[in-house]
């Protein structure tokens, strides 16, 4: 079995713990990495970035990637992606989109994300499943000022969570968790009774100020987040 990103990532701040690569050390460079650990290059690559947003690396264009000597402890939030969740637990992914449809932003849109008055956004509701079992519903909406190319993306075999974290990074943002009761549509999507509590997350972010997305995900009944820090 070839080794995730995460099996990179894991095992190289192993050799820094463990001293084999002290602070300052030159780290071998990406292309030796991916033949050492058997994977794609662009595997190493994402566990590197991951490490150098940390503050655990320092990647310099020509000089190479070396361990922090005083390594910067920051908070930061990744986007999880859906299919990296499932994945991790063993499931089996599928992903199905409902709908879609290119919209004017409603009021409530506007106000939340501080859209003027006409913007164009791509609205899309999508399923996740795993191992054939509903597991989030997605009501996402994607400001098409800031990314026309959203309009022409084929989100009908690739999920937008996907498109997004690859397509576009974020600047800051906002996240917020609740409850809500399961109305006739999610109970449906969701194989669950109408009006039962479902996980709610609400997220939104934004690009040096400007909107890139809104989503409400509705987890199944049960659902549990762990995060790490």
């Amino acid at each position: 079995m070839k080794a995730t990103f995460r099996d990179v990532k894991a095992d190289i701040m192993r050799k820094i713990s463990a001293g084999e690569w002290a602070p300052g050390a030159l780290i071998p460079n990406e292309m030796d990495l991916a033949e050492s650990y058997g994977c794609a290059r662009a595997t190493v690559n994402r566990a590197m970035r991951e490490l150098a947003d940390e503050g655990v690396i320092e990647r310099r264009r020509k000089a190479g990637t070396r361990v922090r000597i005083a390594p910067v402890r920051q908070a930061r939030f990744a986007i999880p992606v859906v299919r990296d969740e499932i994945e991790e637990q063993n499931g089996e992914y599928r992903y199905a989109l409902i709908s879609r449809s290119k919209d004017a932003a409603p009021g409530w849109l506007r106000a939340r994300l501080q859209l003027p008055e006409g913007t164009p956004v791509l609205h899309l509701t999508c399923m996740h499943y795993a191992d054939g079992n509903p597991y989030q519903y997605e009501d996402r909406w994607i400001n098409l000022a800031l990314l026309p190319q959203a309009e022409a993306a084929d989100f009908a075999t690739l999920g937008p969570n996907e498109w997004l974290v690859a397509t576009v990074p974020f600047s800051d943002a906002e996240i917020s968790f609740s409850a809500a009761s399961a109305d006739e549509t999610l109970a449906d999507c969701l194989s669950c009774t109408r009006g039962a509590a479902l996980f709610t997350v609400e997220r939104s972010t934004r690009l040096e100020g400007e909107a890139v997305t809104f989503v409400r995900q509705y987890f199944r009944p049960g659902h549990r987040m762990t995060t790490r820090y």
